[in-house]
């Protein structure tokens, strides 16, 4: 919500198009980025949030730097940044994570923030969230990896470049983390930041899904700690063996000793039931997606065209 700052839902290019890239050939020929480029424009045009833009391919074609999924996407976001009136753009996709390098080699004077936040609770919203994993253990996987990625470059780049947010501050004192993150991007702040939830933009998005529902809401702290009663103990065991080393970093206590948390450690047969309710799980939120989200038969489209996409690049449904 702030005045100069554009941030589209992401339509996760980079993280969609990078596997595929080699099958579209040498990419400094303008058939075969053109072919690209036009396959980016399915995907954003069935994209899960739509875009309210028109967008020029062609310029997407000439103004993409480097010649690849990133630089396509660098080239979208300023169309999006143009026809918002913005002054500057950000991405707020997490496999950005991934392409750390390639924004600093496009943008030396990037801005990165890592919000992160405690594993069990992440663990207790993305039971129910279409977007992600569904059991604790794959979640605590899924997050100890990112994390790792994402501390390997708090250690190497400057405090300039990457700041460490965390989703505790954020909703319990949010003026006072809000007032930090512009300071660290070098933009003034502005009150109506604070109330996100009544723009057209969060209203849309809190309709569109049920697990955006939130995003049309004012910020509540009640979301810290949920897994103190919503997690079963062999499942806060569960995350806190898997994603230990970084929650300690964090700042995360764990509330088991190594003793107990190594006892906690499935089995191959516990692995596989475990295995069974991450589908089951999967098909309880897609059945609630199918009654009450908007966006169902686009989320539906866009994995149809990303398959087509894969098997096309000889990679079935590796992805």
């Amino acid at each position: 919500s702030h005045p100069r700052v554009a941030v589209p839902h992401p339509p996760h290019v980079v993280r969609y198009f990078t596997p595929l890239l080699p099958a579209y050939g040498d990419l400094s020929d303008d058939r075969a980025f053109r072919r690209l480029v036009d396959d980016i424009l399915r995907l954003v045009a069935v994209h899960v949030h739509p875009w309210d833009l028109s967008i020029d391919a062609a310029r997407l074609v000439a103004e993409a730097r480097p010649r690849d999924a990133f630089g396509v996407t660098t080239a979208l976001y300023e169309q999006y940044r143009e026809a918002r009136g913005k002054a500057r753009w950000a991405c707020k996709s997490t496999f950005m994570v991934d392409h750390v390098p390639a924004i600093l080699a496009r943008f030396p004077g990037a801005k990165l923030v890592l919000l992160v936040r405690d594993p069990r609770d992440v663990a207790v919203s993305s039971r129910d969230s279409v977007f992600s994993t569904f059991h604790p253990l794959h979640t605590a996987r899924l997050w100890r990896d990112q994390q790792a990625v994402a501390l390997g470059w708090v250690d190497q780049l400057p405090a300039s470049t990457i700041r460490v947010s965390y989703y505790e501050r954020l909703v319990q004192e949010p003026e006072a983390e809000v007032r930090a993150l512009c300071e660290f991007i070098g933009e003034d702040f502005h009150p109506e930041m604070l109330r996100f939830f009544e723009t057209a933009d969060a209203r849309q998005s809190g309709a569109l899904a049920e697990s955006w529902k939130r995003t049309a809401e004012p910020i509540r702290g009640d979301t810290v700690a949920r897994w103190r009663g919503q997690l079963s103990d062999d499942e806060v065991c569960w995350v806190e063996d898997t994603a230990s080393a970084p929650m300690t970093r964090l700042g995360y206590a764990l509330t088991h000793d190594e003793g107990a948390l190594a006892a906690s450690r499935p089995g191959t047969a516990r692995r596989a039931w475990i295995a069974l309710i991450e589908h089951a799980l999967h098909l309880r939120v897609e059945w609630r997606s199918l009654r009450r989200d908007q966006n169902v038969g686009r989320r539906w489209a866009r994995a149809a065209l990303l398959w087509r996409l894969r098997v096309g690049a000889g990679l079935g449904l590796v992805g």
